[in-house]
């Protein structure tokens, strides 16, 4: 197990009277991908947030390579399902934007790399308008990883795609990451996305959530969903979400 990146300790939320995290801790590696499954309205979103530093604990604490947390920081990106291109920008400049502290023709290098490497060469000049739901999806990813984040957190970044572009799109996923290392938080309704994605697998209970049981996915990359041993597992987290 490599070095722990995140570590959550006994994180609680509420928003009023409400009770949504109800006392996390959990221990993530460097360069590790920890799927989070849940049922609707347990605080899924809310669990991601707080690590990510976007929303305060009530109580808890949240550490990044040691260090406590307090609020967003430059070393992780978020990835949801609502997207954060700009639509009066191209492609291109939509990647650079992030970019800082390099000379134009570095980042123009650096973000021409990253359109390559999602899939978008010659859609540079385009704008999000232009584009389909999945090509606006691969230039949010490139968006994400020019700036080389060591976390990326994501909230069911492909979850407004059909079945089989998502299912295209988390294959992207894994080759870019067997590529380059990120630590990788993924909040997902899909198990079988979970289990094509994730080293790892947490299942939440209900509202306030706690982690309810944890799946190691031991299968290699690239993966099937048809093996017999990723059905076995998709049947027991079924059967931990009530299903």
């Amino acid at each position: 197990m490599s070095a722990s990146k995140i570590v959550v300790d006994g994180i609680a939320k509420s928003f009023g009277d409400l009770p949504v995290v109800g006392g996390v801790s959990l221990d993530v590696g460097d360069g590790e991908f920890v799927a989070i499954v849940g049922p609707s309205g347990c605080g899924k979103s809310t669990l991601l947030n707080t690590i990510a530093g976007f929303e305060r604990p009530d109580r808890g604490s949240i550490k990044i390579d040691g260090v406590e947390r307090s609020g967003p920081s430059r070393n992780g990106i978020m990835i949801s399902q609502h997207g954060s291109v700009f639509p009066w920008l191209t492609v291109q400049d939509n990647v650079v934007f992030g970019l800082t502290g390099a000379s134009q023709a570095e980042r123009m290098e650096r973000a021409h790399r990253y359109i390559e490497m999602v899939g978008l060469s010659g859609f540079e000049a385009a704008y999000p308008h232009e584009l389909s739901g999945g090509m606006l999806k691969r230039a949010e990813l490139a968006r994400a990883l020019v700036v080389k984040p060591e976390i990326l957190y994501m909230d069911e970044p492909f979850s407004a795609l059909d079945a089989l572009m998502s299912l295209r799109m988390q294959t992207e996923l894994r080759r870019i990451l067997d590529e380059e290392r990120h630590t990788v938080l993924l909040i997902t309704h899909d198990v079988e996305e979970a289990i094509f994605l994730a080293d790892r697998i947490l299942v939440l209970s209900p509202r306030p959530t706690t982690i309810q049981t944890s799946f190691q996915v031991d299968l290699p990359h690239p993966r099937k969903l048809s093996d017999p041993k990723a059905q076995e597992l998709r049947e027991a987290i079924l059967k931990e979400l009530g299903l």
